[in-house]
């Protein structure tokens, strides 16, 4: 094995809608995630034309309670230490800071629960690693502004992000602006707050969304780099690498475009401060008007560019267009034909972990910054045996497989700076709303309807992984 750099941020990531819970508690206001339903459905329904951003009496919303991480953060910040961690990504609920969006003061009840939760990862040496907006945008700005098409949300969101980074610059170094901005090609409702019934089957509306926050994700980029101009800024995107069914050069060249339209276009705009010479064809391959730019736009993105790149890897994907491949594979808001080389996770994600090295490589050669790996682990149903153990070797596995090819891409000269496996304590799915759905190392007796105990439990994983940190990737 390839020694890890020195420094190196192992650690775990969760979101603050899938394990805060506390979802009405000290002023905060309602979010999208809270009237998401529970269920393997939550995704269709979303989808579906009459979705208006309203629950109904017979659905549940594990959301509103998550693992109520607001309540026990001490206890699982010190499990995450007890592990070793060097980092712990997280996410701020923008709903918490500024209930509605759109208000011109932060709710200070808000702000003093993050005072509270950064205090204790420093307490236990953990380097905060915050993702400012991570499927969480406030209802009302989905509901009365239709959400990102709007470009008011630039304004709403630089003042959010100045308030968050004025506070906690001096103990936060690394940041994310936007949580898997390029999901909303296939599913705009999570970053984007756009549903079918305001506009989001209209791409003019996706790509103007994307515009706005390409520009409010610059102006973060100022504020911290005026505030401290070591401050290190990342955007993050889902990477699934991409293959060809076959040799076939139509399937080689639809794979190719695949590739650029999910993986580059965003990635392009954060890292190179312009848009790729593709984004017309793109743009008329969707049937999408030209963009409406302010003056001034082309300039704060040219200038604020990120300094890293976050990015979340479960998957790879494959492309035929040909109808020679059978079979169709689920995966991270997008799915393709079935690769007959590759196994599948209970969740039908096709499991690949040759295709993070290729993907490691791929944006190393391509933006020549500093990679960050901020999400990667395996969805799965975990048995509590009799003798109250959870035997995960299943995860184990799927882990050990993609940090020895971490390794390797490390050895090709890819400057990875941490990892911070997906979900390191149970937490409610965010394509499912499922508690069953399982990442964490950590169990969480809570069931899909919201049952439980609530108490913590460590799974083998959990040694595993802590011998993994306490060995700086040597011993996996």
């Amino acid at each position: 094995m390839t020694t890890f750099p020195k420094g190196f941020l192992w650690g775990g990531a969760t979101a603050a809608n899938q394990l805060e819970g506390a979802h009405v508690s000290d002023g905060k206001g309602l979010s999208v995630a809270d009237v998401m339903p529970g269920g393997k459905q939550r995704m269709a329904t979303l989808a579906d034309d009459t979705f208006n951003w309203e629950t109904v009496a017979d659905a549940t919303y594990p959301n509103h309670d998550g693992i109520d991480f607001y309540y026990t953060f001490k206890e699982d910040i010190a499990l995450f230490a007890e592990m070793g961690f060097k980092c712990y990504r997280f996410s701020i609920a923008w709903s918490r800071i500024f209930p509605k969006g759109d208000e011109l003061e932060p709710n200070e009840a808000g702000l003093v629960f993050y005072d509270q939760v950064i205090a204790e990862c420093l307490r236990h040496n953990i380097e905060p690693v915050i993702t400012i907006s991570h499927y969480e945008l406030p209802l009302y700005l989905a509901v009365e502004y239709g959400g990102w098409k709007n470009r008011q949300l630039v304004d709403f969101y630089e003042r959010y992000a100045k308030v968050v980074l004025t506070r906690y610059h001096k103990d936060v170094k690394y940041w994310m602006t936007f949580n898997e901005i390029n999901g909303a090609l296939h599913f705009p409702a999570l970053s984007m707050g756009m549903v079918p019934s305001t506009g989001s089957n209209d791409y003019t509306n996706v790509f103007q969304a994307w515009h706005h926050q390409f520009v409010a994700s610059a102006k973060a980029t100022k504020i911290a780099h005026e505030l401290n101009e070591t401050l290190q800024i990342g955007c993050m995107i889902i990477y699934a690498t991409t293959y060809s069914y076959d040799a076939n050069p139509v399937n080689q060249l639809a794979a190719q475009e695949a590739n650029q339209e999910f993986n580059y276009f965003c990635t392009d705009v954060h890292a190179r401060g312009t848009y790729p010479e593709f984004t017309q064809r793109m743009m008329h391959k969707y049937g999408a008007k030209p963009l409406a730019i302010e003056p001034g736009d082309l300039e704060v993105m040219q200038e604020h560019t990120v300094d890293y790149i976050g990015f979340s890897y479960y998957m790879s994907t494959v492309v035929d267009v040909t109808g020679a491949a059978t079979g169709i594979s689920k995966g991270n808001l997008l799915g393709g034909v079935t690769n007959p080389f590759l196994k599948a996770s209970d969740w039908g994600w096709q499991i690949d972990p040759v295709g993070l090295r290729i993907a490691l490589n791929d944006l190393s050669n391509r933006y020549q910054l500093p990679l960050f790996i901020v999400e990667n682990g395996l969805g799965a149903v975990d048995t509590v045996e009799a003798d109250g153990t959870i035997q995960d070797d299943y995860r184990i596995d799927y882990l050990r497989q993609h940090i020895e090819q971490m390794a390797l891409g490390i050895e090709d000269g890819v400057d990875l700076i941490g990892y911070t496996p997906w979900g390191c304590i149970d937490l409610v799915s965010a394509s499912t709303g499922e508690m069953s759905k399982r990442y964490g190392f950590i169990y969480v007796d809570r069931d899909d309807q919201g049952n439980g105990t609530n108490k913590r439990s460590k799974k083998k994983s959990f040694d595993w992984y802590k011998q993994v940190i306490a060995t700086n990737g040597a011993n996996v």
